[in-house]
């Protein structure tokens, strides 16, 4: 079982550090349809996370900012699980990252590569490292969505 969970951490760091040595999808994206900025001021971290969505599909979305390893993973993560997803789908991951971070991994719920987060888990303090990308892109849909329906 040790060897085991040795295999699994070393999987874990490795997948952390080539997101956070390149990031996927870490550009501006000047003609988003929704933009929000995320800040953690215990650490520092900093991002903006930029979405193109059209008819409730996230067709692009991409980040720009600064912060940790875990931060600057978690983001990149992120942008390649939500792109192409229907909103809803992106929200309902969200909920289950949110709950997975903080608690426990949610009974019959398939992470694939984001299931290399769930370590983080064992280290409280990082946890609002690992969900900042998550919250802003929440930030990001919800505010254009109470925007449009305001209009």
């Amino acid at each position: 079982m040790t060897e085991q969970y040795g295999d699994l951490r070393e999987l874990y760091q490795e997948v952390i550090f080539d997101h956070n040595r390149r990031p996927r999808n870490f550009h501006a994206m000047p003609d988003a349809s929704h933009t929000a900025d995320g800040h953690n001021p215990l650490c520092g971290d900093q991002l903006t996370i930029y979405a193109q969505v059209k008819d409730g599909i996230i067709e692009d979305v991409s980040f720009v900012g600064h912060g940790c390893a875990i931060s600057t993973a978690s983001a990149s993560l992120m942008t390649e699980a939500v792109k192409g997803k229907p909103i809803a789908e992106a929200e309902t991951l969200f909920r289950d990252m949110h709950i997975m971070l903080t608690e426990a991994r949610p009974e019959g719920r398939d992470f694939g590569k984001l299931e290399v987060l769930s370590g983080v888990r064992e280290f409280p303090a990082r946890v609002k490292c690992a969900t900042l990308a998550w919250h802003t892109l929440h930030n990001a849909i919800t505010q254009a969505q109470d925007t449009a329906r305001t209009e």
